[in-house]
């Protein structure tokens, strides 16, 4: 029986139809993986290869003034993407992951990005995750909605009753053929995302395939829940696909809404604003004043004392340290109701499995928003070695020639290594398990 129901199912055109979209639309996410990150690898050899070439010219045409070459020389600091970005690219296509800074104002600095094509964001990239969250729900709705329906409309299912020991044995055969197909389309575009992205198997893509399961088998439970109530193929279709759309459309729709009410970012704009005032208004200030608010600040340069005749360099830099420490408190506002935000999302995502999906595949890969705030601030701690290095040179009145320039390569970003266990796997299995015992209930009454 198994293998005629087997051979009855592939029979079907759309069947067939439907399976080589999504393998289709699969490979070519994968596809648009690699091209991403080939693009990002590409972007990072260029700076390393940059950078040196970039202070030699400098050095070259300023090295009497290091006051003067520091005002041009800038410094790479490097978030190497991982090879799971491929698979959830997140926001990383917006955030950018490499940072070219000066050691002036770091305000001006931090939140500079690449230029994108506004088209292409709104679109959006067709990862693999999208096609997972979106697309595979669509394919197992296409493949259980009319599982009962169909014996019942084509008037099989009286026969199937007295033939059968268990009609309920009889569905789950039925629906055990669709979940080992859709879980081979599934196994065949993770292994070939693997190969072609060159994922390590590691414990993060182990945690990104069971998720990937569990949401297949959440959405197949929830299929068979709804089938059982004995309804037209066209109740079941319509059921199924205003699930979908309230699950993966409207209620991430207006959560974002909220959380965009609930934590607006108006320190946006006012940490541009301090930062800009903060220095641009130094120049009508008192020279005294500035490197006194310095001195406060690094008291450890006071030595230098206070030239305030004519243009120096250690009071110009003292008016670029003002900006970042008049914008500071808006700065770290703005951090924090970011970091609100995707903690707020996080718990909210518990309940919603498609959300959920989606923030653990952003975490595991390294494209969430928490992991580029961890990034900004690493920013921030580099740009402070760099000023602790060079102050005191330029107050010297060094030369660029006595400076070892050699030892700044590019830098990159060490990431915590993050304890990555079960945990991130409990809210999917909880919403599977649910979803069978409700489904279980109500096969009982077959």
């Amino acid at each position: 029986m198994y293998r005629l129901l087997f051979l009855q199912f592939l029979r079907s055109r759309a069947v067939l139809a439907s399976m080589v979209l999504i393998i289709a639309l699969g490979a070519i996410s994968i596809g648009i993986g690699h091209q991403f990150l080939s693009q990002k690898k590409a972007a990072i050899d260029q700076v390393e290869q940059y950078q040196k070439s970039h202070i030699e010219r400098n050095v070259l045409l300023h090295k009497d003034d290091l006051g003067l070459l520091m005002y041009y020389v800038q410094f790479a600091f490097i978030n190497n993407p991982s090879h799971l970005a491929g698979l959830s690219i997140g926001q990383s296509d917006v955030n950018t992951n490499v940072q070219r800074i000066t050691i002036k104002n770091l305000e001006g600095q931090r939140y500079d990005t690449d230029l994108v094509n506004p088209m292409n964001l709104q679109s959006g990239n067709l990862d693999l995750s999208f096609v997972l969250i979106y697309l595979f729900p669509l394919l197992i709705i296409v493949f259980t909605f009319n599982i009962l329906s169909e014996e019942t409309e084509t008037g099989t299912w009286r026969l199937v009753s007295v033939q059968t020991p268990s009609k309920l044995r009889y569905l789950l055969t039925k629906l055990s053929i669709r979940v080992v197909l859709v879980y081979t389309v599934l196994g065949i575009l993770l292994m070939v995302a693997k190969m072609v992205l060159s994922i390590p198997f590691d414990i993060k893509f182990v945690l990104v395939t069971l998720l990937s399961f569990l949401y297949v088998a959440f959405w197949f439970a929830l299929g068979f829940f709804v089938v059982n109530f004995k309804k037209s193929s066209g109740f079941n279709a319509l059921a199924l696909l205003s699930i979908w759309l309230v699950l993966l459309i409207l209620l991430p729709a207006g959560i974002n809404a909220y959380l965009t009410n609930k934590y607006p970012v108006p320190e946006a704009l006012s940490t541009m604003i301090s930062q800009r005032d903060g220095y641009h208004t130094k120049w009508d200030t008192d020279k005294k004043e500035t490197l006194q608010k310095f001195y406060a600040h690094y008291p450890q340069f006071q030595e230098f004392g206070y030239p305030t005749e004519g243009f120096n360099w250690t009071w110009y830099y003292a008016m670029q340290q003002m900006g970042d420490d008049d914008s500071v408190k808006d700065t770290k506002a703005l951090q924090l109701k970011m970091g609100e935000r995707e903690r707020v999302s996080k718990q909210v995502a518990t309940f919603l499995p498609n959300m959920h999906m989606q923030l653990a595949f952003n975490e595991l890969a390294g494209t969430s928003l928490d992991k580029h705030l961890r990034f900004l601030d690493a920013t921030g701690n580099f740009h402070e070695e760099l000023r602790l290095f060079f102050y005191p040179k330029i107050f010297n009145g060094e030369t660029g020639d006595r400076v070892d320039w050699g030892q700044f390569e590019p830098k990159f970003f060490k990431k915590q290594a993050g304890e990555y266990g079960m945990a991130i796997l409990v809210p999917m299995l909880l919403a599977c398990i649910l979803m069978i015992i409700l489904s279980a209930v109500v096969a009982k009454k077959l």
